[in-house]
């Protein structure tokens, strides 16, 4: 464990991640069983995931430029404990009366704004709890965090689902979430407050949108990244239903081998983080390595559920390895090169293109889903995906490269 990096503070917000991402998890994987379950439509689940993309499109255009002239630790706190009380109402909700698709609709559209000023918060405060020059270490660390919560906890919840059910399960969500808001609160950081002389103003809000806006026009690699990554984001969101309808209705598959899907990308993920831990990538080397994952990613996700069950595992294993490498990577130098003062506004901007690339396109896959095989439908996103990672990323290689490598700016 290395001193510089593992200071009470990213301690603390490691901790939090971890129990919330440990309820989340759970809590997910049993309501999209249950969802599936009760209305046996992949479109129903696709239309729930592009609905509660939209609070997450529009609400960061009014939060985050307020949240850049904020303190950040506050939304975190009170974004954990909300959400764990949500939670909690809906597990007794669920354990008193039956499923209704219209409430979880709204639940999701709640949660979803909720989730929006939670997100901002987190992704503007983790670099400033990072020591200086230990980012790569940092997001590394975040970025093995979820797949190791995730295959311990997937073939967990699995069986939680088959004894307490998906009521219980969202209760304990709730307290976990209850427990990060209170270790939250316990992190020590020091943020300006620009508003203790003056109310927040349209005028304000306008100046500051249009701030970011002049700032992101002028950088064309992250505009690239956002595009690139907002696709195949989306896509691959777009058939996570689809790969729970498939293990669902396959003959030979089973919910439990699906929870058990992941161990193979935790495997990879786990060996690569420790690689990207232990042997940080060179700047000059990671437009090259970047492009090359997004290759191989796309093509994995041509053939997956092409292949029998042990190649999936393998073909996993592999994206997630290079995957994460990639990601945290990515998500180091893209917000070591925002300044502190935009990062709300520009996180903010990426978010808006994610979720409304996703509302899009996670509506398209399930119309797909619903008429084509799954396995075609999951290869055509690939192809797709491919393209425009052609059309953004390598197009525009000088200006990517900036960002992974500001020396060759």
């Amino acid at each position: 464990m290395n001193s510089k990096l593992w200071n009470k503070n990213f301690t603390l917000i490691i901790v939090a991640t971890s129990l919330g991402s440990i309820g989340g998890i759970a809590g997910n994987f049993a309501l999209s069983f249950l969802v599936f379950a009760e209305t046996q439509s992949t479109l129903a689940a696709a239309f729930n995931a592009a609905m509660v993309f939209v609070p997450a499109f529009i609400l960061p255009l009014f939060a985050a430029p307020w949240m850049d002239r904020l303190p950040r630790k506050p939304f975190l706190v009170w974004g954990d404990a909300i959400n764990g009380i949500l939670y909690a109402l809906a597990g007794f909700y669920l354990l008193n009366f039956e499923f209704s698709y219209g409430a979880y609709l709204g639940f999701s559209l709640l949660v979803s704004c909720l989730q929006t000023f939670d997100e901002l918060a987190y992704n503007s405060i983790y670099p400033n709890l990072i020591t200086p020059g230990m980012e790569q270490k940092g997001y590394s660390v975040l970025g093995m965090l979820f797949p190791v919560i995730r295959v311990v906890m997937l073939p967990v919840a699995a069986v939680l689902y088959d004894t307490v059910g998906v009521g219980m399960m969202l209760i304990m969500q709730g307290a976990l979430s209850v427990v990060a808001a209170v270790l939250d609160g316990m992190i020590k950081i020091s943020e300006e407050n620009r508003l203790e002389e003056e109310s927040y103003s349209f005028k304000m809000w306008k100046n500051d949108v249009s701030e970011a806006l002049a700032y992101i026009k002028n950088e064309k690699g992250l505009k690239s990244i956002y595009t690139y990554m907002a696709v195949t984001n989306g896509v691959g969101g777009g058939y996570q239903p689809l790969l729970v309808a498939f293990f669902s209705t396959a003959p030979g598959m089973t919910a439990a081998m699906y929870s058990l899907f992941s161990a193979a990308e935790f495997i990879g993920r786990s060996i690569g983080g420790v690689f990207q831990y232990k042997v940080p990538i060179k700047p000059k080397n990671r437009f090259s390595f970047a492009f090359f994952v997004y290759m191989v990613y796309e093509s994995m996700d041509m053939i997956l559920l092409w292949l029998p069950y042990p190649l999936m595992l393998l073909n996993r294993g592999i994206c997630g390895f290079l995957g994460i490498n990639s990601a945290t990577m990515r998500e180091a130098a893209v917000q070591t090169y925002i300044p502190d003062n935009l990062r709300a506004r520009i996180n903010a901007f990426e978010d808006m293109i994610y979720f409304a690339a996703s509302a899009i396109l996670s509506l398209l896959v399930g119309l797909v889903g619903e008429v084509l095989d799954y396995r075609i439908c999951v290869t055509l996103c690939g192809a797709f995906t491919m393209l425009v990672c052609f059309a953004t990323i390598l197009k525009n290689k000088k200006h990517v490269d900036k960002v992974y490598n500001p020396k060759c700016g």
